[in-house]
């Protein structure tokens, strides 16, 4: 076994990839991100004990977020990368002991491993590595319990990172963060303990992604209802994807004028339904569909393209030379924009001159979809869905939202879309939607039957549309609305997704292609009794049971 990782719903045989990982991470990566998590355990050892004495480290915070973040699924591939970030998180961890050891605060003796192991060489690194990862932990039970806590973590820590490029914090979901990672390294905490820090990650799930949203709202205004154009132009085009806004902003001036389009990928889909991006003319659509299918779309827009966030799929020699990376995702041999420094945006102009020696995007569709269903839009037509309900025109909810995947039994999410009783209405966010958005479901009284909300972190609005719903209906339970949940996931921002839906009270969540890998039987038996999750069997039987 070179490895070991079963994070992501591709987990190899559906136990864990022991060679090489699914998503393309070598042996010698995945290891070393096992270590660079060890080392965010040891820095929050002393971080947590600086808090205690009223003193922080912004420094700190910052790095944890990012660390947590890099190693989230199809983030960065860059075994460079994680040496350099190894290191520093060791400097950084003896900067915050130095800071405790000044302000005359005594340290434990018995401190762990984790805030004192020292290493220079890749060869200690491999060697540290080897001893600390997942399977350390012995206790099955307690080994899933620890990870689902990671895992919403790295989920968190995404959704945090984005908030904080635009400005905004809360140091609460930082104090947490630390606090949570501080007590995977403790063994005297029980099952029942571990599940109670999970239902309490999910209550900062709920804060992290109530964050994103103000950040994003209050930067680039509340999403629209939007038909997005899916066809191409005859100018030579940038293709952005991932998730980041800020990028998106910062792209989209420097090239205006320029005679190179901009369209979106991926999640990058509903930077299309906020109102400050619409004033770009060269601002054309969406182009393709979600991450997976990115080996044949990159290769077919023939511009190059530019990857924000998580979602890189290792890319193919044909048009490796057309990728660049900026933030936390990076490839070895791809070209990397650096961060914004002293206040100033990103220089993108590498890229854009290199747009312009391109020929147009190859044209794959043509038409529109549409979009922009983020609570703000749809509380505001409230009245007009709750009479519908109550007319009987619209009997269900399905939240379908999430990730998509390359798996082919994923086919389930667009037959049981296409199934779903025409008075249904489904309700969407994250990359799931490709399974659906661009069939022809109609609508129900000019309610479009599919109501996109957005990115991953913009379930959040399904679940302040859901609570609304409950207070205008005068119920005492979220369950008792007519909704069901029939959830595709992917990566560790589904986890935090998951984790903050249960925090909110919601059940009978199902699950799909397959349960999570790092679930042992008994704590998937512990979320079926206490919170009736479940999995997921065919579109009809399934249709049959959410529909009764």
């Amino acid at each position: 076994m070179k490895m070991f990782c079963y994070q992501c719903q591709e987990a190899a045989k559906g136990i864990g990839c022991t060679v090489r990982g699914v998503c393309g991470k070598t042996d010698e990566v995945s290891n070393l991100q096992d270590l660079l998590i060890y080392v965010l355990k040891g820095i929050s050892v002393y971080s947590v004990k600086l808090r205690e004495a009223n003193l922080k480290s912004e420094k700190a915070d910052k790095f944890i977020i990012e660390g947590l973040f890099s190693t989230v699924t199809n983030v960065n591939f860059d075994k460079d990368y994680f040496i350099r970030k190894i290191k520093e998180g060791l400097a950084l961890r003896d900067e915050l002991k130095d800071q405790l050891l000044n302000a005359n605060i005594e340290l434990d003796r018995d401190l762990h491993d984790a805030a004192v192991w020292h290493g220079e060489s890749l060869d200690d690194m491999e060697r540290k590595a080897a001893s600390v990862g997942i399977l350390k932990t012995e206790n099955e039970d307690i080994r899933s319990l620890r990870e689902l806590v990671i895992y919403g973590l790295k989920g968190m820590a995404a959704y945090a990172e984005h908030a904080d490029i635009l400005g905004f914090r809360n140091d609460e979901v930082n104090a947490f963060m630390q606090k949570a990672l501080v007590a995977t390294l403790d063994d005297s905490l029980t099952a029942d303990d571990l599940v109670a820090l999970a239902m309490e990650t999910g209550k900062y799930g709920v804060e992290v992604m109530a964050l994103l949203d103000k950040a994003n709202t209050s930067t680039y205004g509340n999403p629209e209802v939007t038909k997005v154009n899916i066809g191409v132009r005859n100018n030579p085009g940038i293709l952005i994807s991932g998730h980041d806004l800020k990028d998106m902003e910062e792209l989209l001036k420097q090239t205006e004028g320029t005679g190179v389009d901009v369209y979106t990928h991926g999640e990058m889909l509903p930077a299309n339904y906020y109102p400050a991006f619409k004033k770009y003319s060269h601002f054309v659509g969406n182009y393709g569909n979600a991450w997976w299918k990115q080996d044949k779309e990159f290769e077919s827009f023939n511009g190059p393209i530019l990857m924000t966030t998580n979602c890189l799929v290792p890319p193919k020699d044909s048009y490796k030379d057309r990728v660049y990376t900026t933030g936390l995702v990076g490839f070895p041999g791809v070209k990397h924009i650096p961060d914004r420094e002293d206040g100033k945006a990103k220089d993108f102009s590498e890229i854009i001159e290199h747009a312009k020696k391109c020929p147009p995007p190859q044209e794959i569709e043509k038409g529109e979809i549409i979009g922009g269903f983020a609570h703000n839009t749809v509380l505001s037509l409230a009245e007009k869905i709750i009479e519908a309900v109550k007319t009987g025109k619209i009997k269900k909810f399905a939240v379908m939202a999430g990730c998509d995947g390359r798996m082919k039994s994923r086919e389930y999410y667009t037959e049981f879309a296409r199934k779903l009783p025409e008075d249904t209405v489904i309700l969407t966010a994250g990359c799931a939607k490709y399974r659906y958005n661009k069939l022809n479901l109609g609508d129900i009284g000019g309610i479009p039957r599919v109501l996109d909300a957005g990115q991953c972190n913009d379930s959040y609005s399904l679940a302040v549309i859901a609570l609304k719903l409950k207070e205008v209906f005068g119920l005492d339970d979220v369950n008792k609305l007519p909704i069901f949940y029939n959830i595709a996931w992917y990566e560790q921002k589904a986890v935090i997704v998951l984790l903050a839906l249960l925090y909110l009270g919601v059940k009978n969540i199902h699950l799909g292609p397959t349960l999570p890998a790092f679930l042992s039987p008994n704590v998937a038996a512990v979320l079926v009794e206490k919170f009736g999750i479940g999995g997921i069997t065919n579109a009809e039987d399934d249709i049959e049971k959410f529909m009764a």
